[in-house]
């Protein structure tokens, strides 16, 4: 499971598309207590300017693998991931949008 914001670092200039929020690998397909493998921890969302959407991609994966943590957030891109890993086409995918709030310093978060 993939986290990116494909806006960053704001919408009308993404050139750091896609920046990389969360990456677990692993996660098996019972409900059993183990999650999974986090290889790269979870970035909140911060934006600081337009409206950001954040993707969740997930891949089934076709058995247990070992996974390299990319050494950047920035840049990372999906498609190349899933090629090196031979993870196929998603088997799901969801996105909320999200902004900051003017004045306050906060984001607002729309689903």
């Amino acid at each position: 499971m993939v986290m990116v914001d494909p806006d960053a670092p704001s919408p009308s200039e993404p050139n750091h598309r896609e920046t990389l929020h969360w990456l677990v690998t692993n996660i098996p397909g019972t409900t059993g207590a183990n999650f999974g493998q986090e290889i790269m921890s979870y970035k909140e969302p911060k934006p600081t300017s337009g409206i950001h959407r954040f993707v969740f991609v997930l891949f089934q994966q076709p058995g247990r693998q070992t996974v390299e943590a990319p050494g950047w957030r920035p840049n990372f891109n999906t498609r190349d991931f899933a090629e090196l890993y031979n993870l196929g086409s998603p088997v799901a995918a969801v996105y909320f949008n999200c902004q900051r709030e003017s004045g306050s310093g906060g984001r607002r978060v729309y689903s």
